[in-house]
């Protein structure tokens, strides 16, 4: 049964005000709703841990370190005094990311000299740098309730540092770490997600976790021929979502 999203809550019929009320789980309900829902008590898929860190590095940032998770070395700088600092932290190469709103590996820039860096400082703010880990691949999980459905390499194109397909990543099935795929469930777990693409990568034999994607692409899905609203359909009504 799908009612839609409505800001104004009365302007849900009775009868629908009376359905949400009751309603055992309530399925997407919407950034809006979802700490609302969490406060009721109802449950809902995705949880409202989802929406708190949707496409905001620096809130995930915090999270991977408050929980030990693995994560590139990263720092916010804020503020014009802060941001003279960012020499005496990190040394050319490094990385600069648009902290909030970005995805499909727009807003993320390899910073190899002071000008690239001024570049980049004059367009975010605050600044959000991260070191620069030489990889030409990195791992998409995707973890979706308990159960991690699927992953694959994404393999940067030539000349590119990024791996995201928007860019021309490239997609393979290969020798894909069980390691990996633990290790992305259960950081999901730990993060309360439970409708999420984790990005991994491998550095010094070590797993990394680079960033959460709860608005993750479907491309990786139509690729290995996994009919993505089949799949969910089948998580509902297996109780597993």
């Amino acid at each position: 049964m799908t009612l839609g999203v409505r800001p104004n809550f009365s302007d849900y019929s009775k009868k629908d005000r009376a359905l949400i009320r009751q309603a055992e789980k309530i399925y997407y309900p919407s950034a809006f709703y979802a700490d609302l829902f969490d406060a009721m008590g109802v449950p809902t898929f995705p949880s409202y841990h989802n929406y708190k860190c949707v496409q905001d590095k620096i809130k995930q940032t915090a999270l991977f370190t408050l929980l030990n998770i693995p994560h590139p070395r990263t720092r916010v700088f804020y503020g014009k005094r802060q941001k003279a600092a960012i020499n005496q932290w990190f040394s050319y190469p490094f990385i600069g990311k648009t902290p909030r709103g970005s995805a499909m590996g727009r807003g993320v820039f390899l910073i190899r000299d002071e000008s690239e860096l001024k570049s980049y400082l004059d367009q975010n703010r605050p600044a959000y740098i991260q070191e620069y880990l030489p990889i030409d691949r990195d791992l998409r999980i995707v973890v979706i309730g308990n159960t991690a459905v699927h992953a694959y390499w994404r393999i940067a194109p030539a000349g590119d540092f990024r791996t995201n397909l928007s860019v021309g990543g490239s997609i393979s099935f290969e020798d894909i770490p069980a390691e990996a795929v633990h290790f992305a469930r259960r950081t999901a777990a730990r993060c309360g997600w439970d409708d999420v693409g984790i990005d991994i990568c491998v550095n010094n034999d070590k797993f990394y976790v680079l960033e959460a994607n709860m608005k993750y692409g479907k491309e990786g899905f139509r690729a290995a021929g996994i009919e993505y609203t089949r799949l969910m359909e089948s998580l509902i009504e297996n109780g597993e979502i």
